[in-house]
């Protein structure tokens, strides 16, 4: 029983030290875990604040320029010493309390490869709610992976199999979407949301759109090419 959690960070210097201390306190003594903090060129005191900590079971990242999300994540998991990934943002919204909830329901089945949280109550603006929704939808029917929230950060998932995806900008959302399409098994569970309370969101609405519109037809391609090469 042994996981990495991933941790991309991109200027959360007052909630990295809070988020770290709620892994420790849900996890210690529960599972075998080490955390990845990945360091996205952060402006403010990131830094600083992880070498002062000297936060327990923790391995740190800086990358040489911001890449971003996805390749943070890509990053960390190729860093990482075991085969079990957590993925969980830095700020906050998500309660490390439902870590153990997903574990144990991915290793109650072997066949499951993926497990991601579902935010049924979620702390956000509305706009980003609706926006959220409506391509929710459309990524659900056109890809059929069968994910209301592809975007909620928490989810456990198999390392080797990440490693067999194509790497691109914007992976971390369609992780269900990959699973499923490469016939892995998945499944979703409701978790806890919360507001956010330090820092600013990088969410643009127009520019998320968009792009996550181009990246379904890439996530298309990118399951049809391998379905073929079966």
């Amino acid at each position: 029983m042994s996981v990495s959690i991933i941790i991309p960070a991109y200027n959360e210097s007052e909630s990295l030290p809070i988020l770290i201390d709620e892994i420790n306190e849900n996890l210690n003594n529960k599972l075998e875990y080490e955390i990845i903090i990945v360091n996205d060129c952060s402006i403010d005191l990131t830094e600083n604040i992880i070498k002062k900590c000297n936060f327990k079971n923790c391995i740190y990242i800086k990358n040489a320029k911001n890449i971003g999300q996805s390749f943070s994540i890509i990053e960390g998991i190729k860093k990482s010493n075991y085969n079990s990934i957590i993925t969980i943002d830095a700020d906050l919204q998500n309660n490390p309390k439902d870590i153990l909830k997903l574990y144990n329901l991915y290793i109650s089945n072997d066949k499951l490869k993926l497990v991601g949280g579902i935010r049924n109550n979620r702390k956000d603006r509305i706009i980003k709610i609706l926006s959220s929704k409506i391509a929710n939808t459309i990524r659900k029917i056109i890809l059929n992976d069968n994910c209301s929230d592809t975007g909620c950060s928490l989810k456990v998932f198999d390392k080797k199999i990440f490693l067999t995806f194509p790497e691109f900008n914007g992976i971390h959302r369609f992780l269900p979407s990959l699973y499923k399409g490469y016939n892995f098994e998945t499944t979703f569970i409701n978790v806890d949301h919360r507001p956010r309370i330090y820092g600013n969101s990088n969410y643009g609405i127009l520019n998320r759109f968009f792009r996550g519109i181009r990246d379904i037809i890439k996530v298309k391609k990118i399951i049809t090419k391998h379905k073929n090469n079966l």
